[in-house]
């Protein structure tokens, strides 16, 4: 048991006077023993076998030709370890489980070699008999771009087979049949209206802090205390966790003085953690519910409200439902959070442009140069001010 893991060593072959090492039963000679041009190569060797998994590394005329079901198999246990944030699986495995059901549907018994252009082009055509959206459609057609290079980064496809897939032009507003998205749009200002007075006093603090910031839902739902810098006279948030954190770039939220008066209840006693906890949410519509007398619930409903382990804070779901719950009580079409960020995107751009709607948004590509970065939040801390 404890020589399962270890790397076969570099030993002396006598008969020739060769160095020699044994992977996955065969013999690798390397050059005369005892040089560093032997030992060069018996590291190369090696790591290699470790990286195709401890397994015998074949010359390109040997490999077999695998299916692509093969290669959707391997891609998803990769997908299933490489996406995931705070050890939960991210919704872009989700999008890929979608794209990879496609691809085994209609090319699974294929061989690698022979998936081309026009494999990907029906892919897509499945993708619009199914009802999805052009921009969805490209996504996906994207996705399945990117399995193939990390095929070809992993020896499973040959490079010319992902160079062919790169011809394929995404499809084009109006030039096909695949249906247009409507588009996120901004919620109407009477519906949230509608909606505070029947939400909690978090909920309503969200609701507020994302118009007035244009936060995402998922960084809003994280705000800490201790996350907040307080000492100016507009305070800056930096949340824990962002979208483009992988990026390397960071993420910083300007609070003007509307968004700070919103949040102060929330930050007194010099609160450090989460500042908007689903659990105390929960503890207060109790609390009324008793001075209310409201016993008419069952003792069933009752008793799963008790096994219910409520969060110290809310995320994105939870707060989302508690929105939609509120449209039902407001008898006002359901809106989700998302909204409110277009909603306050949809003023900035009014009121300052393009630009100063981008920055304080946080709508920056990874290609975009750091020079102009303090530039930038020197813009959004102004615009804030007034508007925050």
């Amino acid at each position: 048991m404890g020589n399962r893991r270890r790397v076969p060593r570099y030993r002396l072959h006598r008969p020739s006077g060769q160095a020699v090492v044994t992977l996955s039963g065969q013999d690798h000679y390397l050059g005369p023993h005892g040089t560093q041009v032997s030992k060069d190569e018996y590291d190369r060797v090696v790591a290699e076998w470790l990286a195709n998994g401890r397994r015998a590394v074949l010359a390109e005329e040997e490999r077999p030709s695998l299916l692509v079901t093969e290669l959707v198999g391997a891609y998803w246990r990769h997908a299933q370890a490489y996406y995931v944030k705070d050890g939960k699986p991210t919704g872009e495995q989700w999008h890929i489980k979608t794209m990879l059901r496609v691809v085994k549907k209609l090319y699974g018994r294929t061989p690698i070699a022979q998936f081309g252009p026009l494999a990907l082009k029906a892919c897509r055509e499945e993708l619009i008999a199914e009802g999805q959206v052009r921009r969805t459609i490209n996504q996906n057609a994207g996705r399945i771009k990117r399995m193939f290079r990390w095929g070809v980064e992993n020896e499973m496809v040959p490079g010319e087979v992902y160079h062919a897939l790169r011809a394929v032009e995404g499809l084009k507003r109006g030039r096909s049949a695949a249906k247009e998205s409507e588009g996120v749009k901004p919620v109407p200002e009477e519906h949230v209206e509608k909606v505070l007075p029947v939400v909690s006093a978090a909920v309503g603090a969200m609701i507020r802090v994302q118009l007035l910031t244009g936060m995402r839902p998922g960084e809003v739902v994280i705000m800490r205390g201790c996350d907040i810098d307080r000492t100016g006279r507009v305070w800056t948030y930096k949340p824990m966790r962002h979208k483009t954190e992988h990026f390397g770039e960071q993420r910083v939220v300007y609070l003007g003085p509307q968004a700070q008066k919103v949040l102060k209840p929330f930050l007194a006693g010099g609160r450090e953690g989460f500042l908007f906890s689903a659990a105390e949410a929960e503890e207060a519509r109790q609390a009324q519910r008793t001075l209310a007398g409201d016993t008419a619930r069952g003792s069933r409903g009752r008793a799963r409200e008790r096994a219910r382990a409520w969060r110290d804070h809310y995320d994105v779901d939870s707060y989302r439902r508690a929105i939609t719950r509120a449209c039902e009580a407001a008898k006002i079409d359901p809106w989700h959070p998302h909204r409110l960020r277009h909603s306050a995107a949809t003023k900035l751009r009014k009121e300052f442009g393009i630009e100063a709607a981008r920055v304080v948004l946080g709508h920056k590509s990874a290609a975009v140069t750091e020079i102009y970065a303090e530039a930038d939040r020197a813009r959004a801390a102004q615009v804030m001010a007034q508007v925050g």
